[in-house]
């Protein structure tokens, strides 16, 4: 079995001592070897597990450390997931300023790496930094760009995210049976793809809840999300899939 398996069924089993002692290893390995491919993985992984751990230093702390092996190996392909769990502690800290500036270096790589559709998740999530930091135009002009082009170019796995980023925009909006209409939709849109939110994503699909709790009811909220969750894709977002 490679590190990657192995470091999956860990995480898997939540056993983030066997994934560090894994890691650990790989890191030294790749070392040795010279293998700048696997020493940023086995940097990454330590990072994740950090992460999942609530420990945001050290999550911090080791994504740096594999950034600046790829760097200074010149392959940005390597970039991806170091940036990927910087902009996470960011935003697990509460710093959406510094989430937002590593989104858009992360915007950068995609597009430099012609990679479009991992360039929209990228604008998705840029877009709830800028609902998180109170700029409400900025993110709906986001997340309507983000939605023409999933519908454009047909990436079907993005509609949980399409969901997400409608529910939240509504409560900001304070238009609480549009965010439930929505929570109901995100929720089935989830389910259609065998995914659950992420953590990040968990809290704030739990905070958009209880607002619309607030405001309608715990029936009231029933109601609007049995409706959202009946919608197609057409229904929740006025559009036509075009590829």
């Amino acid at each position: 079995m490679t590190f990657q398996n192995e470091a999956r069924a860990a995480f898997r089993r939540g056993d983030l001592a066997g994934v560090l002692r894994l890691a650990t290893t790989e890191a030294e390995r790749a070392r040795t070897c010279d293998d700048v491919a696997g020493e940023v993985e086995a940097l990454y992984t330590m990072a994740r597990a950090a992460l999942q751990a609530g420990d945001l230093h050290r999550a911090e702390e080791m994504a740096r450390s594999a950034l600046e092996v790829a760097l200074l190996a010149g392959d940005r392909r390597r970039e991806e997931r170091p940036r990927h769990v910087l902009a996470a502690v960011a935003r697990r800290a509460g710093d959406h300023f510094e989430a937002r500036k590593r989104h858009l270096a992360s915007i950068d790589l995609y597009e430099a790496l012609r990679l479009p559709a991992m360039v929209l998740a990228e604008q998705h999530k840029l877009a709830l930094a800028e609902l998180r930091l109170g700029n409400r135009d900025r993110a709906r002009v986001l997340l309507a760009h983000v939605r023409d082009q999933v519908f454009r170019e047909g990436h079907r796995s993005m509609l949980p995210h399409l969901g997400l980023g409608a529910c939240a925009l509504a409560s900001a909006d304070g238009d609480h049976r549009q965010a439930a209409w929505m929570l109901g939709f995100t929720s089935r849109a989830y389910d259609a793809v065998g995914l659950v939110p992420d953590a990040d994503d968990a809290r704030d699909l739990a905070a958009i809840r209880d607002r619309a709790v607030a405001a309608l009811g715990e029936a009231g909220l029933a109601a609007h999300c049995a409706i959202g969750a009946s919608w197609t894709a057409v229904d929740a977002f006025g559009l036509t899939w075009e590829s």
